[in-house]
């Protein structure tokens, strides 16, 4: 089935130097050109959040932190790959910006690509999706992750593009993506197995409907060697619910997946045969938006300035929640990330909800690494942690909204290029 979102009626106008569209789907109410306030205000956020991945990787490997106590350093030694593709490219937008020197900034892009291609423990490419990062050894007996291993080519590839000039980054940057064998996480289907384990094998679930996936797929079909077929980007299913007469392509799962794939692949101003995604993304997060405020009537707190549940810690520990439709353990908690990782498809709102977080709940909410994970207003529950990807997600799509920075350099990469037109992708 498709679903033409990009054939309604849509505002085009430039958000910080960036050509953005926003569904007329009732009164339209993004994007805006960025204010001076704004740009300053999300240049806070992104400094902040920048400052977990100075502080949580580790100075020999690069790996960055899983998690860490929100009030700095801890004695956890549980990284991520997922983390350190997020944590390489945020080493692309510190140098950029100046946080750091570009010395320093390519000195551990190269540690970290180094480590990655000559001494991490992996399989046919492909990496544990949680180690530790001392030394890069499996953790928690996990399994070897096919969209964790896309999420950390995000960061290589963002590097090979941004220090083009640095000859040992390109070399170890292609040599970690090359050698990825996407063909054997087929395990003789047309879908990706989620991942494999050596004591187990592959494992049974399949990358079979749409979610964070799309940059999974692309990578794999776009690669130099042991590519998949492009028939595999037909493959996975694109249910369509309908929210208040929002319709869009999802499956009810967490505000993260309309997010991650486009922290990395512009998908703005194209479609394939089935959706423009970028615009399905507008509308999963404004049909998300209006789901919280929906929720008032039981959780006060919620409004049109406070909203936003994602997979995130809660009091009950991790929990994969979102809508709608509504995940039954929703208790009126509220994910920063949310949002923030929301910022290129509503930039008024989801400034609006960030800008209000920080300002009535201060420190409560606001820690040296950024927002923290999550907290709930109600009940006075805030969460100790801050998670390495909730940071990630929230920098690179403010850059993104600011200046398109990552989709500019990482589309530069050709493979990246290549899987889009190879999965049918056209301009529109």
């Amino acid at each position: 089935m498709s679903i033409s979102l990009s054939r309604r009626d849509f505002l085009g106008v430039v958000v910080g130097g960036v050509a953005c569209t926003a569904v007329a789907d009732g009164p339209l109410s993004g994007p805006a050109p960025l204010s001076q306030a704004d740009d300053h205000f999300l240049e806070e956020i992104e400094r902040a959040s920048f400052q977990y991945f100075r502080e949580c990787s580790h100075p020999t490997t690069g790996l960055v932190k899983d998690r860490n106590h929100a009030a700095g350093q801890d004695d956890r030694i549980v990284g991520s790959i997922a983390a350190t593709g997020f944590g390489l490219t945020a080493l692309c937008i510190a140098d950029k910006r100046g946080w750091l020197s570009h010395a320093e900034a390519r000195e551990r892009v190269q540690t970290t690509l180094r480590f990655l291609a000559e001494q991490m423990p992996q399989e046919h490419g492909f990496f544990y999706h949680f180690i530790d990062w001392h030394n890069g050894e499996r953790h928690w007996n996990c399994e070897l992750s096919s969209i964790d291993t896309a999420l950390l080519m995000g960061g290589v590839l963002n590097c090979r593009s941004y220090f083009a000039r640095d000859a040992d980054i390109r070399r170890l940057a292609t040599k970690i993506y090359d050698r990825i064998d996407w063909a054997w996480m087929l395990n003789g289907g047309d879908m990706l197995a989620h991942g494999w384990m050596p004591e187990k094998g592959f494992l049974k679930n399949r990358w079979s409907k749409y979610c964070e996936l799309m940059i999974l797929y692309l990578l794999a079909i776009g690669a130099n060697k042991h590519a998949i077929p492009a028939k595999c980007w037909d493959a996975w299913s694109r249910p369509i619910i309908n929210y208040k007469g929002k319709e869009y392509i999802s499956d009810g799962a967490p505000l993260f997946v309309h997010q991650y794939p486009h922290a990395w692949f512009d998908f703005r101003g194209q479609r394939d045969r089935y959706a423009d995604y970028f615009q399905n993304s507008v509308t999963a997060t404004r049909a998300h938006r209006q789901f919280c405020i929906d929720l008032q009537r039981e959780f006060p707190s919620y409004s049109e300035d406070i909203w936003g549940i994602t997979a995130s810690d809660s009091a009950k520990g991790y929990v994969a929640w979102g809508g709608p439709p509504r995940h039954k353990a929703i208790d009126g908690t509220v994910v920063p990330c949310a949002a923030g990782g929301s910022l290129p498809f509503l930039p008024r709102e989801c400034i609006g909800c960030l800008r209000t977080l920080r300002q009535r709940f201060d420190s409560k909410v606001w820690t040296r690494y950024g927002f923290i994970d999550a907290f709930n207003p109600q009940t006075g529950w805030v969460g100790e942690d801050v998670i390495a990807i909730d940071a990630g997600i929230t920098l690179l799509m403010a850059e993104n909204l600011r200046t398109g920075f990552v989709w500019r350099t990482f589309m530069d990469n050709s493979e990246a290029r290549r899987g889009m037109k190879r999965a049918g992708f056209r301009r529109v």
